[in-house]
């Protein structure tokens, strides 16, 4: 299996290590393979003591720590991890990890978090973003992503079977590589939150503080509304976030998980203004009883119940524009409604348990082992029970 193995911890790392669990259920243990390793070290990481194939990235200077810095040399070094042993390949992927090479009696089961985002779709936001183009540097990025373009869908085309972590990415997988995907939702610990507290009068913004997520748009919404916000995370936006906020917006930065726990169990409502492939956070929400009141555009569409479409089991309300004036909107409405006390707590909770990772276990187990044996079958391999895969080796 090979994978993102580097802290923080987030989507992709909680897909490896689930799927990493899932195969080893039954005995078979499977060896894992990364860009770059710099967790097996890590005493008390879950992958402590373990061996993990890496690229030529891992002893480059600063490899581990800053992999990004190499961007033009990541799909030559995926392509260096020899794998030739293994009939069964399963990548995690959100960059370039779907990229290694395999022959075609192996099999290549990938879970795909996002083609490249800022090679794609969002390539003219980063650009303008970019510290690198304010330098001068704006034609040489514009050429690396349109050489990692190619690679993306290069890539996207040498994999056997693809999963998508929601409907938003299959569908940027089928725009961008020609692909079909079938959808698996990531695993979301909705068991580490607590959904019965009592409910206080703040509202909840937690993100990266990067340009996409758009918690500008957030903080000037409630700059207008006088609603009092909590903003959790940091980031290269901080100090501009920082410089608009009013009195009644308060920037935390970091907080701890048990932090977080706390405040999302207390939120009256959580709320997010980002397009997201997925989106783990508004699920985590959720399954602390908050409602979500987010943009109505990608992964949320798959994880929010929009109340203003008349849902009994509603979950939270999704506004239509990314605008402040659509947020504003929807977030008066929201308080005019007293919808924090029509959306049930406990509700929420047991519709976020749809994403658990047992959830996750039941679709991904089946999702293989429907794609390994149709593998078999179109390589006329000799006939073996795919359900073999978690049972323990004899």
């Amino acid at each position: 299996m090979i994978g993102s193995l580097r802290a923080p911890r987030g989507g992709a790392e909680a897909v490896v290590q689930s799927i990493d669990r899932i195969l080893s259920s039954g005995g078979r243990r499977p060896d894992l393979a990364a860009l770059v390793d710099g967790e097996s070290t890590n005493k008390g990481s879950w992958l402590e003591g373990r061996l993990i194939k890496t690229s030529p990235i891992q002893n480059l200077p600063w490899g581990v720590t800053h992999v990004q810095q190499y961007l033009p040399l990541l799909p030559y070094a995926i392509e260096q991890i020899d794998l030739s042993d293994y009939p069964l390949v399963i990548s995690s992927s959100h960059l370039v990890a779907k990229g290694v090479l395999i022959s075609p009696d192996q099999m290549h089961l990938s879970y795909v978090h996002t083609p490249v985002r800022y090679a794609w779709d969002q390539m003219h936001s980063y650009l303008r973003r970019s510290s690198l183009s304010r330098l001068g540097l704006g034609p040489l990025i514009r050429y690396q992503l349109h050489k990692l373009r190619q690679w993306d869908q290069l890539s996207g085309a040498r994999i056997d079977h693809i999963l998508a972590n929601s409907r938003f990415t299959s569908q940027r997988i089928l725009k961008f590589w020609g692909r079909q995907s079938k959808v698996v939702h990531p695993p979301v610990q909705v068991d580490d939150f607590r959904w019965d507290m009592q409910r206080e009068d703040f509202y909840l913004c937690l993100s990266r503080l990067v340009p996409y997520k758009r918690v500008d748009i957030v903080i000037e919404a409630f700059n207008h509304l006088g609603l009092p916000l909590f903003v959790v995370g940091d980031g290269p936006e901080w100090s501009y976030l920082k410089s608009i906020a009013k009195p009644n917006v308060h920037l935390l930065g970091y907080q701890s998980r048990s932090q977080v726990k706390e405040l999302m169990s207390l939120c009256r409502a959580f709320v997010y203004a980002g397009i997201e492939d997925f989106g783990i956070a508004p699920v985590e929400a959720m399954a602390s009883g908050a409602p979500v009141i987010a943009f109505g555009r990608g992964g949320l569409l798959d994880t929010v119940r929009c109340a203003s479409l008349g849902d009994k089991s509603a979950t939270g309300l999704l506004f239509p524009q990314q605008t402040v004036s659509s947020l504003r909107e929807a977030v008066s409405g929201f308080e005019e409604e007293r919808l924090w006390r029509k959306l049930s707590p406990e509700v929420l909770r047991v519709w976020s348990e749809n994403f658990s990772p047992g959830s996750f276990a039941l679709r991904f187990e089946k999702a293989l082992l429907e794609a390994f044996g149709h593998h078999q079958r179109s390589c006329a391999v000799a006939a073996s029970d795919p359900s073999q895969l978690f049972a323990s080796p004899s």
